[in-house]
């Protein structure tokens, strides 16, 4: 693993080290499937992510739904010239697949039997050209129900698996050494616990950014049990970036689910307003926007480290500095302020 000049914080007990900033390769999956970003250039992609590398960042963080294999597949073709001992960790995700891979347009369904969950796992070793994961994580919980971004699924569940039973497949394959450590991502704070009963948590992935607090308590729950935290959509899906407004989210391609989320269409005019607090506070730094919204999520005590996002290698530069930037508390005061006049998302305002 590639040792970096950016900040680092202990990945729970796992042992690993991780920069305070991960590379997100949900982009990467292209634009042909159901919630992609939009047409994506894998010659772009893989220059991003060696640009990452280059650049102190450590792990990337995939998944096998992302283009439905197609982001590890780049994720595999950008490290392989890497030496091992310059290689980033790889993150990557289980437990969302399609009734019929044929139809990628439509919802995966969100599956953790144990001989889904292994077939996924000895897919994505070929595809990211690794015999092991460093850190293997359940997407969402195996319900057997239509992963339905910002809705639910009212159909009949296919193929419901109990967390414990999940969870004991996981850590089996912990066990077996397929994978160093196990994650959760989207669960909430009772089932950390009931996961936690059948075998250590050793990491946690929820959301989280200015506009999205909601995972604070999960946060909190990470804290009290020696599990990492790494936080995705720090920057809120583009909107706290400063590059969003409506002449921008009109122009998205009809393929980017952004096009007809509350947050970029009912909810926007409220949400550029925290956009905004964090434009002033970059601009007292001499800094990004980016840079700030990745420094507030790393603001929080319990965070480990934040996933960001990048289609080139300019933008990884652009959200880099937030890795060592550290809000003072002025600035956390304005952005608390911003955000409770334009009573944009819920949770907490501040650290």
């Amino acid at each position: 693993m590639t040792t970096t000049h950016l900040p680092v914080r202990p990945l729970g007990d796992t042992g690993m080290q991780i920069s305070t900033t991960g590379l997100g390769a949900w982009v990467m999956g292209g634009g042909d499937w159901q919630y992609a970003w939009g047409p994506q250039d894998d010659a772009d992609s893989v220059a991003t992510i060696r640009h990452a590398v280059a650049s102190g960042v450590n792990w990337i963080d995939t998944a096998a739904a992302y283009g439905l294999g197609h982001s590890e597949s780049v994720v595999g073709k950008a490290i392989a010239d890497i030496p091992d001992s310059e290689r980033p960790l790889i993150f990557t995700k289980t437990g969302l697949v399609w009734d019929d891979p044929a139809r990628r347009s439509g919802p995966p369904r969100k599956v953790m039997t144990a001989a889904s969950v292994r077939r996924e796992l000895e897919a994505s070793l070929r595809r990211l050209g690794v015999d092991h994961v460093d850190l293997y994580q359940v997407h969402w919980p195996g319900d057997g129900k239509l992963l339905v971004w910002g809705g639910e699924d009212r159909s009949e569940p296919v193929d419901a698996t109990p967390l414990e039973e999940y969870w004991q497949t996981m850590a089996d394959l912990r066990a077996e050494g397929k994978v160093r450590a196990i994650g959760l991502s989207n669960h909430g704070p009772a089932e950390l616990d009931r996961a936690e009963a059948v075998a250590h948590v050793d990491a946690i992935q929820p959301p989280f950014s200015a506009l999205g607090r909601q995972a604070a308590e999960e946060i909190g729950w990470a804290a009290e049990h020696g599990a990492g935290v790494i936080v995705y959509q720090p920057m809120h899906s583009g909107l706290l970036t400063g590059a969003i407004d409506a002449a921008r989210v009109a122009g998205l391609p009809d393929n980017d689910w952004r096009r007809s989320h509350p947050d970029f269409t009912a909810d926007l005019e409220r949400n550029l307003q925290v956009t905004a607090a964090l434009q002033a506070v970059a601009a007292r730094h001499g800094t990004t926007v980016p840079a700030v919204a990745v420094a507030w999520a790393l603001a929080w005590p319990g965070v480990t480290g934040a996933i960001v996002g990048a289609r080139r290698p300019a933008q990884v530069d652009g959200w880099t500095p937030g890795a060592r930037l550290t809000l003072d508390p002025a600035d956390l005061d304005a952005i608390a302020e911003a955000i409770t006049r334009a009573g944009a998302g819920t949770g907490p305002v501040r650290p």
